[in-house]
């Protein structure tokens, strides 16, 4: 099984990645012929010319060195340490984004189109909203649509998916980053009407969404799940809301396994205090004056602004974060939580 990375040398002995021992300092290993124990001269390493991107083996040959921490010199086949150059890094790629208009997913969509992507925005009815971030988008030279509706719907999300099949050709990336939430002083007071609410549009929608998405998905594709630091921390005053964050978390790792075969990632992010339009449309006046020193107060004593959050979701949806499936970002000013 191969599967293309990133470069590797094509020189050396016999095609091996060998290389004679140049001056290793006074770590007292053996230099020069066979400096690598592996009991042959090893071949001359051709820095000079230039390295090609090729497949690469996921089966490594038998190898030991004797002492510790290994040289890399030595090492068949030797490690990937730069990238090809790809230019922008999402150049070419098709997004589809929940919650587009505003906020995280307007930073999202606006860090997209810089590295290259063509952007599909859906927002429930912030009209205002949605035509800025798209008249900014065509400031950028981006391509962008429009798609409003209810995400509860499982047929609205179908509908945003073949939507954007049809105006872009394809779908790379899906980021769902829409929610609600309501302050109560206990469960009690979360009536069965919110709590319906809640878990419709913050959780069930995810899944209406990537069963629409999947089918057009291919290998190196990218899913991303907005969650939430009180998906680790809670939040005594947003039961129902945490719940719903956690159970993102819950989905990003249990589709991530799902998914690793077919070579399509799927992580979240999970923000702290972030200055969003949710804020002000949850807390009150007084409690959003002190918004990151005192309500939702973190470590860096401030809230976060979208910018602050937008490149986790470029650096997830790009081929940086190959190797990361299954994982959650957190860009939260400072709070402590477990994986």
């Amino acid at each position: 099984m191969e599967q293309k990375l990133g470069y590797r040398n094509t020189g050396g002995r016999n095609g091996e990645n060998h290389s004679r021992a140049a001056a290793v300092g006074n770590s007292g290993r053996t230099q020069g012929r066979d400096a690598c124990g592996c009991g042959e001269e090893c071949g001359d390493y051709n820095y000079g010319t230039v390295q090609e991107c090729e497949q690469i083996t996921l089966a490594f040959p038998p190898q030991h060195q004797e002492e510790q921490p290994g040289l890399e010199y030595c090492m068949d086949p030797r490690p990937i340490s730069e990238r090809e150059s790809r230019g922008r890094k999402l150049e070419g790629k098709v997004a589809l984004i929940t919650g587009g208009d505003s906020g995280i997913g307007r930073a999202v969509a606006y860090e997209f189109v810089k590295a290259g992507a063509s952007v599909a925005l859906v927002y429930y009815d912030e009209e205002q909203d949605a035509a800025e971030t798209e008249k900014r988008i065509g400031m950028l030279g981006g391509a962008c649509m429009l798609l409003k509706g209810d995400l509860k719907e499982r047929r609205f999300a179908q509908e945003c998916v073949d939507k954007t099949i049809q105006r872009f050709g394809k779908l790379d990336v899906l980021v769902n980053n829409h929610a609600v939430q309501f302050l109560q002083d206990s469960i009690l007071a979360i009536s069965p009407e919110q709590l319906d609410l809640v878990f419709q549009n913050n959780i069930i929608s995810f899944f209406y969404l990537i069963q629409a998405a999947l089918p057009h998905m291919k290998k190196g594709n990218s899913i991303i799940n907005t969650t939430s630091v009180t998906a680790y921390q809670g939040h005594k005053n947003l039961i129902d809301y945490s719940a719903t964050k956690g159970a993102i978390v819950a989905l990003t790792r249990s589709l991530a396994l799902s998914l690793a075969e077919k070579g399509i990632r799927v992580n979240g992010v999970a923000p702290g205090p972030i200055w969003t339009p949710l804020i002000p449309a949850s807390f009150s006046a007084e409690e959003v004056a002190t918004f990151g020193r005192k309500t939702s107060r973190v470590p860096m004593l401030r809230a976060g602004q979208p910018c602050e959050v937008s490149p986790c979701y470029v650096f997830l949806a790009s081929d940086d974060a190959s190797y990361m499936t299954g994982q959650v970002l957190h860009p939260n000013g400072g709070t402590i939580v477990g994986a």
